[in-house]
């Protein structure tokens, strides 16, 4: 088997964990909020990021060389673990999926003046296609938006925010860092609204949310294995198979009807970003690579995300050895 096929397959992999996540999420946030949600699954989270944290040999203090930066990315964090935990709460997981698939079409246009990309005709016209499959996922007057829209809308903004950020100040902050804020502030801020928002969680739900954290940590490993097998050009888009099985479950075990709107909408959406993945893998097409380096999965905060955790060991997603 070819390193990029094996990539291919342990990403696969993944994303059908993520997918697992999500239904756990979306079972669980029948009866809590996702604040509550949050907060546990960052609070079992936190035994395993220790573990992997503890790789970080290189000296120094855990304070943030770019704190205004770091801030940021850890607000957006926060905004789109909320956001997407509930979206997957109250909207059909499918049509969750295809929203937060406009992460990379909106990467793209925050590398503009974040990360000083330059942007040529052909990838702005899949921008503007991408975004219009979202319109055509939303339907605007001919279906009431509800606020799990706008919830998902969010994530995808947060997550594309966060994922720039890391971009923009990732080569000169230490990974532990990176990855060690947004769940700490998680922590914290879902932990100080927990008071407004408790249920008491029975053996069986507690466990369920140590599930989450076990497959969200499961498919982050798994990721970053593909990363370390094969390119990340073959392996970024192998996170638009989570619609199949937002398909699968929704309709198993959710009695969820993916319509047709949704469907030609969410084409759309992957086509589109497709298109701006495999443009950004030919050399010289980007400066900066935004959507290779830094997608593979909305970023919420509630685990360790790929980028940085390569760099702990070492490397970058491109396979290429980072700086010491």
């Amino acid at each position: 088997m070819s390193s990029n096929a094996k990539g291919a397959i342990l990403g696969l992999i993944a994303f059908a964990v993520f997918a697992t996540h999500d239904v756990f999420i979306k079972v669980l946030g029948e009866t809590y909020s996702p604040i509550q949600i949050v907060f546990f699954s960052v609070l079992f989270s936190f035994p395993l990021a220790t573990v992997f944290l503890m790789r970080d040999s290189k000296p120094g203090n855990l304070l943030p060389r770019h704190p205004w930066w770091m801030a940021l990315r850890t607000v957006a964090s926060v905004a789109t673990a909320v956001s997407a935990f509930y979206a997957f709460t109250v909207l059909p997981l499918a049509q969750t999926y295809a929203i937060l698939f406009a992460s990379p079409l909106l990467i793209t246009i925050l590398a503009i003046p974040v990360l000083g990309e330059q942007v040529r005709l052909r990838r702005w016209l899949a921008v503007i296609v991408g975004l219009s499959g979202v319109i055509v996922v939303l339907r605007p007057g001919a279906t009431d938006l509800t606020l799990g829209h706008a919830a998902a809308m969010t994530a995808a903004i947060g997550s594309s925010l966060a994922s720039i950020v890391v971009r923009r100040i990732g080569s000169e902050e230490r990974p532990i860092v990176m990855l060690l804020y947004p769940m700490v502030a998680n922590f914290v801020l879902m932990g100080a609204a927990l008071a407004f928002v408790y249920k008491p969680m029975p053996i069986e739900h507690l466990g369920l949310v140590a599930l989450l954290a076990a497959f969200a940590w499961t498919a982050g490993r798994l990721i970053i294995a593909a990363y370390q097998a094969g390119e990340a050009a073959i392996i970024a888009p192998m996170q638009y198979s989570q619609i199949i099985w937002a398909t699968i479950f929704g309709a198993w075990l959710f009695d969820e009807v993916i319509d047709t709107a949704t469907i030609i909408g969410a084409s759309i959406i992957i086509a589109s970003g497709l298109y701006i993945v495999l443009r950004e893998s030919n050399s010289g097409a980007s400066a900066t690579t935004p959507v290779l380096r830094t997608r593979s999965r909305h970023e919420t905060g509630t685990y360790l995300r790929a980028g940085p955790l390569l760099r702990l060991m070492g490397r970058h997603p491109e396979g290429k050895t980072a700086p010491k």
